[in-house]
């Protein structure tokens, strides 16, 4: 490891973990980052990925105390649940990721800690990223959009300008977003799908153009 590389604790061992570790090794081409850990549940734990071990959050706190943390899960109520686990465990930074190929207007746009945001995204200009954004491979943002912690964007997912995407809520791959629009807290939005009105809170939308399927009451009580 490099002198004064800065080390990460990927919480979660799936896919996505994966594919941020590979992110965290593009990124040490540019700044000395490395992935020191994951931190997985049950029968995870005791693995390797790619030679790096898979540890309990205690276990990777004893061993790596000053590391930053990244939470990876398509779920954003998954990653909550994973950075309150990383705060129980004494972690008290995030990491937020971007890869060296995402172009984006550097003086007006926000990002929040823990966010993560994959190759071959475009953001344009006058954006805000909450906490712990995940944006995958592919992704279009237009201006003046808002995004509330703990938002998930799938691949290939395109927002159009002025859109707000509240907490927790997860856009499917593929699905686009028209100007202006809310999409409400925890709500859902199906692949390939393409909005074209508000979004409730709690309610998944699918199809084109994209109609209500289900309704969860608990999220809608709870948010936008």
């Amino acid at each position: 490891m490099q002198e004064n590389c800065v080390e990460i604790v990927i919480f979660g061992a799936g896919g996505f973990a994966r594919e941020v570790e590979w992110l965290i090794a593009e990124k040490n081409v540019h700044s000395p980052t490395a992935t020191v850990c994951f931190v997985g549940r049950g029968d995870e734990v005791g693995r390797e990925i790619h030679g790096i071990a898979v540890l309990t959050a205690p276990d990777a706190y004893k061993r790596f105390p000053n590391a930053y943390v990244i939470c990876t899960s398509g779920s954003g109520a998954i990653r909550e649940a994973m950075a309150q686990e990383a705060t129980t465990a004494g972690f008290t930074n995030y990491a937020t990721l971007i890869d060296p190929g995402v172009r984006f207007h550097h003086d007006h746009i926000a990002i929040g800690t823990g966010t993560v945001i994959c190759a071959g995204t475009i953001l344009t200009t006058d954006i805000r990223l909450g906490n712990h954004v995940q944006i995958n491979l592919d992704c279009t943002v237009g201006h003046d959009t808002e995004m509330e912690d703990f938002v998930t964007l799938a691949p290939g997912v395109h927002i159009s300008g002025r859109v707000k995407i509240c907490k927790g809520a997860y856009i499917g791959t593929g699905a686009s977003v028209v100007p202006g629009l809310t999409i409400g807290t925890k709500a859902t939005i199906g692949a390939g799908a393409v909005v074209v009105r508000d979004v409730p809170a709690g309610e998944t939308h699918v199809g084109i153009p994209a109609k209500v399927i289900n309704r969860d009451k608990s999220a809608r009580n709870s948010g936008s």
